[in-house]
C-alpha cells in the first residue's frame, strides 16, 4: 500500500535557490546611506581645514613675531618692506628679513606681509601699507590667497604690541 502523504517524484531535481549577490534594493539602500553621510562628512570636514589652515598660519605669525623681537634686540627696530621683508635673508638685523623661501605660509594658504594697517583695530589689506626702514613697530599680516580653501576666512594679524586680529576680533 502506497503512503498518501508522499508525492511521487516525477522527475525533477530538488533545487536549492541560494541567492548569490545583491539585490537591486539592497544595493540602492547602500547607495543612498552613503550619500547621506557624504552629505553629512563633507562639509564638516571642509570647515575642518579651514580651521587648522588658520591655527597653523597664526602659529608661523606668531614665530615671525618672535624673530621680530629679536632683531629689535640687536638693532633697535624691526624688519621692514610688506611682502619682501618677510622673502629677504634673515641676518639678524632690521636691514635683513625674516627669511622665508616664499611669501606665505607652508601649506600656502595664506599671502604673508610686514604692514602698516590703516585702522589699528581692523585687519584688513584695505589700507594697509608696507612698512619703511626704522620701523618702531609691526604688523605681521596674513591675508587668505585668492581660489584657496581660506579665501574669504579673513586675515589674520599680529603687532609688536602683542595684538592678535582675525578681521576685527581677537584671537
Amino acid at each position: 500500500m502506497m503512503n498518501t502523504t508522499q508525492q511521487p517524484n516525477k522527475g525533477y531535481a530538488a533545487v536549492n535557490h541560494f541567492q548569490k549577490g545583491f539585490t537591486l534594493i539592497e544595493l540602492m539602500i547602500t547607495v543612498v546611506i552613503v550619500g547621506v553621510l557624504s552629505a553629512v562628512a563633507l562639509p564638516s570636514y571642509k570647515s575642518y581645514i579651514v580651521r587648522a589652515s588658520r591655527n597653523a598660519a597664526q602659529g608661523e605669525l606668531l614665530a615671525m613675531a618672535g624673530m621680530q623681537e629679536k632683531i629689535f634686540l640687536n638693532s633697535n627696530a624691526y624688519a621692514y618692506g610688506g611682502a619682501t621683508g618677510v622673502t629677504t635673508a634673515y641676518n639678524g638685523t632690521s636691514s635683513g628679513g625674516l627669511g622665508r623661501t616664499s611669501g606665505q605660509t607652508e601649506d600656502g594658504r595664506y599671502a604673508i606681509s610686514i604692514v602698516n594697517l590703516a585702522v589699528a583695530t581692523n585687519c584688513t589689506p584695505t589700507g594697509a601699507t608696507a612698512t619703511a626702514a626704522g620701523a618702531q613697530q609691526f604688523v605681521l599680516m596674513a591675508d587668505p590667497v585668492a581660489g584657496k580653501s581660506q579665501a574669504g576666512d579673513g586675515s589674520l594679524c599680529v603687532s609688536e604690541s602683542g595684538r592678535r586680529l582675525w578681521g576685527t576680533a581677537s584671537w
